[in-house]
């Protein structure tokens, strides 16, 4: 049985995203969008939405990755992100699917091991898909 969480009204481009990043009011949001710029970039099937007031990333409707900017971090989220290799050792989390990877100012962050994740959930997402069909 598939792992995949679908959601629907998913876009190529959301104006509610864009407007998310724009809110000033968290001074992490910048690092947000940098990562989100990768995760859109994964392929021309990626498209977006806000779920659960974060910008999500979905390949036709199964969700794969999101961020989420809080105080003191931003979260790299990944809806399958247990089936993740992960030999960086980045991903956080003990759900029975998700996990994250948290970004703080001030800390280096291993940005292709990171970018890596992020292929590597895109690619299992479409595998996955595939995988249905």
């Amino acid at each position: 049985m598939s792992a995949l969480f679908r959601l629907s009204g998913a876009v190529s481009r959301d104006p509610a995203v864009e407007a998310w990043f724009s809110d000033g009011e968290n001074v992490l949001r910048p690092l947000a969008k940098r990562w989100f710029e990768v995760i859109r970039g994964s392929g021309a099937d990626v498209h977006e939405l806000i779920h659960d007031g974060r910008p999500t990333a979905c390949v036709e409707a199964a969700a794969f990755a999101y961020v989420a900017a809080f105080q003191s971090h931003v979260n790299v989220g990944f809806y399958n992100g247990a089936a993740l290799a992960d030999p960086a050792g980045l991903l956080e989390g003990a759900g029975k699917r998700m996990r994250h990877v948290k970004l703080r100012w001030g800390e280096a962050i291993d940005e292709a091991a990171l970018t890596a994740l992020i292929a590597a959930a895109y690619s299992d997402v479409r595998r996955r898909l595939q995988d249905e069909a």
